[in-house]
């Protein structure tokens, strides 16, 4: 397999300027991954005891049949100030970022945000996206294993609007690779651990129904449980994916809205929260006042503090 360094970039911490590399691994189909992804490496050795490496799907906001553009877009989003890269420069820590399409020609598989489209795809390239991004963890595992980097069996997994909405749904399909999740931006709308909410089926993305047929595998609860998860909202974010059918069918959306509400706040991200307390997830729930769709200082300092205060 040949690896392409793709860059150096320069960064400053501490008045010592620090050479940041970022790698592309092509697409391997033989282990378990049809599109490529990037790696990029701490720009100093973590002081830890523990080093994690970092996950973040790629988010690369429309759709497009260029792939080309999807590439650049998570080459600059590696490098860039969201949750998951924001946390690989403070706590030096490698983060994985695959670079899954999002194709115009089939605008209803919303890949970057795993909907059920994305699941029950049937074109070869797009099958178990999820189970692409394991592989891409496994082979990331070897390649940062042979650069002497001494990692956690489990990731920190990120992630922001249809990344977030990504991070929380892979929580739920594969719990056992994960120690920590700091995902936001989610609409008010969670994937649920359980099958029905007040008499309505609850099927994937919004519930686990039908997991197993979706999975392959029945949903996990205890090791979900033991994921130390930290969800937020902005008090004023607005962004409602549940309100498009690009992201939600106008069945999946007429669930939603009798079960969890119509509106985002209170009622939708409220009710959400309900649910997860009801079944016992480890998680912290956080609302930033005067914040819209996205995050500012403050947000990420809190980000970093549950991470450091959870490994």
């Amino acid at each position: 397999m040949k690896i392409i360094v793709i860059g150096f970039f320069l960064s400053v911490m501490a008045n010592v300027s620090h050479s940041v590399e970022l790698l592309q691994i092509p697409a391997n189909p033989d282990k378990g991954f049809n599109y490529p992804y990037l790696i990029k490496l701490p720009e100093v050795v973590s002081n830890q005891d523990k080093t994690f490496l970092i996950v973040e799907t790629n988010n690369t906001g429309k759709v497009s049949d260029d792939y080309d553009i999807h590439l650049e877009a998570a080459k600059n989003a590696i490098i860039g100030n969201a949750v998951g890269p924001w946390l690989s420069k403070k706590l030096s820590y490698p983060i994985l970022m695959p670079v899954f399409p999002r194709p115009e020609s089939a605008w209803q598989v919303y890949t970057h945000a795993l909907d059920r489209d994305s699941m029950l795809a049937k074109s070869v390239p797009l099958q178990r996206l999820d189970l692409q991004l394991k592989a891409m963890i496994e082979n990331a595992y070897d390649i940062l294993h042979k650069r002497s980097l001494k990692l956690q069996d489990r990731v920190i997994l990120t992630g922001f609007s249809a990344s977030g909405t990504f991070a929380n749904r892979f929580s739920l399909l594969h719990p056992e690779i994960i120690e920590i999740v700091v995902t936001g931006g989610l609409n008010g709308t969670l994937m649920l651990p359980t099958a029905s909410l007040d008499s309505h089926s609850l099927k994937y993305p919004l519930g686990i129904n039908d997991f197993n047929q979706i999975a392959g595998r029945n949903f996990n609860l205890a090791e979900w449980l033991t994921i130390k998860q930290f969800l937020f909202m902005g008090e004023n974010d607005t962004n409602d994916a549940v309100a498009f059918d690009d992201a939600y069918s106008e069945e999946e959306r007429l669930v939603i809205y009798e079960t969890t509400g119509k509106s985002i706040h209170p009622e939708r991200w409220s009710n959400s929260q309900e649910v997860y307390k009801k079944y016992g997830a480890n998680v912290t729930f956080r609302t930033f006042k005067g914040v819209g769709h996205g995050t500012n200082e403050a947000a990420h300092s809190e980000f970093l503090a549950f991470v450091q205060g959870n490994i």
